[in-house]
This record gives structure tokens, C-alpha cells and sequence, in this order.
């Protein structure tokens, strides 16, 4: 017998609802999924800027002595090399090389400040407090919300209400004023465009979305958009294309292990992972062109001639953009080369599809 799970609420719930916003539950929220449709909603952050209730998501700070060494263990990043106020996009490991999550890092003074998902949070934090030293303490930053603002008008609109703002660079973050209030911002984003996520106080999160909902360039933007954005741009979801089942070189993200790193090892799942770097994995997460008009969405199988399923597609949908459908997969590495035919099942129908470079719509970030 399954009981039903209330799901909480965002900071900012009755300002999503006060707007129009179609609430569902997500990663243990009831979230705004859209306002006046998706499609809409996306080209809108593609052209203009895109505000983002991000809340769900889960804030750490860490302090404590000898960081820099307590999380070489469990990021295969460069932290040593983090200087302040940057951001490095990593990954938490385990033993065997799986992904526990991946999350933003961020030296902020003697400490660190990482942004996890949503729905891995509390896996997340035992998961450190298991693995860094006994002096170490992880902050779960519940008092704070989070936003986002995704778009080529956002830099310009944020530098109104927090200047100087507009001089952050990609991967870049620092102590501003929104107004009145005090926030960290940095250049970042899931969207693929040039944006920013601001981390506030939960009691002025609303005067803050509502100051930059209010600029003409800007409209709130739900989980549909922010999901197809993503897509278009190559990002993963923790849970669909990236668990504890994938490693860093399956799913493509040798970037995040630092080129010392690769040297020295000393990460959890080290000996896995530097092995597939020298040997390649069986099999690598690709970016899919699909014929037609319909979507295939995640758990359609990628099948040989005969019908024998070899892979899984983890993320599809139509790509608004480009006007056609789009997904990421696994296939056996043997398949992974872009240009490469395939062959999709769904619901008893197959699709033909291609192996196509990612990102599928070029990244606009400010370098």
C-alpha cells in the first residue's frame, strides 16, 4: 500500500498562481510547469529574458578546514585551482565511478557553496557528510530562494536593479544589492543563453520576482520551457540522463575532470573512470535528430536491424528552434559517431533518427 506525498510548496507558490501558472509536482514541489504555454515560453527566453523559480533546488554552504583536499575526493574537478567567486559545473561520485549528482561549485571566501538538484539534495548531503572529514560542515541553505533569469535581454535588465552586475563573465559570481535586497548572483544558467541565478532570502523572494517580472523584457517562465531550453542545449537531467548507472565518460562530461586530475586520480571511482578515458566506455550518451514531427520521449529503445534493443533514449521532445524533434541517448560506442543512422521504438511504432552533434542550438554564454 503507497500513501500519497503532499508535495511542498515553493516560496513563491502563490505569486506563480496569482499569474496563471499550471502547478504540477516535481522533485517533491508542486511547481509552475507553464503560464501561457510552452512553446511561447521558450522562444520568449530565446529572444528576450526568462524568469525561472529555481527554489527547489538544493543550496549548500561547506566550511571547515583542508576543503580544498575533502572534496578532491568526492569532484573530479580542479578545486584547488577554484579561485573565489568562481563557479565550476562537477560531479558527486561514488565508489564505482557512478554519478551521484551533478551540481555547480563555488569558492565563496574560506568555504564553498554548491548547487545541487532538486530531487537529490538530501541523497546529496549524507552523501558528503559520509565522505569529508569529521571538521567539516555541510549548511543546508533552506532560508534562501532561488531564480534564474535566462535570456540576451537578461544582462541588461538585471544591471538596472543591480549594478555592476553586467560585468560578470560566464562561470562568474559576486555579492550584489537587487534593489534593497542583499543577493548572490552569478553568470550562469540551464538554458543555454547568456543568464543568471540569483540566491535570495526565502522573505524577499517575491518583492524580487516581482521587480523583474515587472521589466517589459521579462515573463515568468515554467518547468516546460526550462526542460525544452536544456534539451536544445545539451544539458542533462540528473535521473534521466545521468545516475548512478553512468559515469563521466559515458555521458560525455570528461570536461569536469581536471587535467591534474586525470594525473593524480584520488577521486572516488578513480580506477573505473580513468580507465574509461584511456580504453572508451561500451557505451556514450548522443545527441538524436528524429524524422518526422513526433517526439520520442525517454524510455523509447534504440534498436539494431533485427529489433534487439541496444540502447535507451533518456531525454526527447520538439525542439522549438529548430522546428523538429530532438533527443539524447545511449547507444554502444560503436554507434555514437555523429551522422550515424538508428532506429527508435516507442509504444509499438519505430522512428528513424541520426546521431547528431550536441548542443543542438548553439550556447550564447558570455566568456
Amino acid at each position: 500500500m503507497s500513501l500519497e506525498v503532499t508535495p511542498r510548496t515553493l516560496p513563491l507558490d502563490g505569486w506563480h498562481r496569482a499569474r496563471g501558472a499550471r502547478m504540477v509536482p516535481f522533485a517533491g514541489y508542486s511547481m509552475p510547469i507553464q503560464y501561457e504555454g510552452i512553446i511561447t515560453e521558450h522562444r520568449w527566453t530565446r529572444e528576450r529574458a526568462g524568469l525561472f523559480d529555481v527554489s527547489h533546488m538544493g543550496q549548500l554552504a561547506i566550511a571547515g578546514s583542508g576543503l580544498d583536499n575533502a572534496l578532491e575526493r568526492v569532484l573530479p574537478g580542479d578545486i584547488k585551482g577554484l579561485k573565489d567567486g568562481r563557479l565550476r559545473y562537477s560531479l558527486l561520485l561514488d565508489a564505482g565511478g557512478g554519478i551521484v549528482d551533478d551540481l555547480m561549485v563555488t569558492r565563496r571566501g574560506d568555504g564553498f557553496y554548491l548547487v545541487v538538484n532538486g530531487a537529490t539534495k538530501a541523497a546529496d548531503i549524507e552523501h558528503l557528510e559520509e565522505e569529508l572529514p569529521r571538521g567539516a560542515v555541510v549548511d543546508h541553505m533552506r532560508e534562501q530562494a532561488l531564480l534564474a533569469l535566462q535570456g540576451p535581454a537578461a544582462a541588461a535588465v538585471l544591471a538596472r536593479q543591480a549594478p555592476g552586475v553586467d560585468a560578470l563573465i560566464f562561470m562568474q559570481g559576486g555579492a550584489f544589492r537587487l534593489g534593497d535586497v542583499p543577493a548572490w548572483i552569478s553568470r550562469s544558467g540551464y538554458t543555454g543563453e547568456d543568464g543568471f541565478e540569483i540566491s535570495i532570502d526565502v522573505r524577499h523572494a517575491e518583492v524580487v520576482a516581482s521587480l523583474l517580472a515587472d521589466e517589459p523584457e521579462v515573463r515568468p517562465i515554467g518547468l516546460g520551457a526550462r526542460d525544452s531550453l536544456r534539451l536544445e542545449a545539451g544539458l542533462l537531467l540528473y535521473g534521466h540522463d545521468i545516475t548512478r548507472e553512468t559515469t563521466p565518460v559515458m555521458a560525455g562530461l570528461t570536461f569536469a575532470i581536471g587535467k591534474r586530475r586525470r594525473a593524480e586520480g584520488g577521486f572516488l571511482g578513480h580506477e573505473r573512470v580513468l580507465g574509461e578515458l584511456q580504453q572508451g566506455p561500451v557505451a556514450r550518451r548522443v545527441g538524436l535528430r528524429v524524422e518526422g514531427r513526433q517526439p520520442v520521449r525517454d524510455g523509447a529503445a534504440v534498436v539494431d536491424d533485427e529489433g534487439t534493443e541496444v540502447g535507451s533514449v533518456t531525454s526527447g521532445g520538439f525542439s522549438p528552434t529548430l522546428e523538429t524533434p530532438i533527443a539524447m541517448a545511449y547507444v554502444p560506442a560503436h554507434l555514437s559517431t555523429p551522422g550515424t543512422p538508428v532506429k527508435l521504438a516507442s509504444r509499438g511504432k519505430v522512428y528513424a533518427a541520426t546521431v547528431a552533434p550536441m548542443p543542438f542550438v548553439p550556447t550564447r554564454y558570455k566568456r
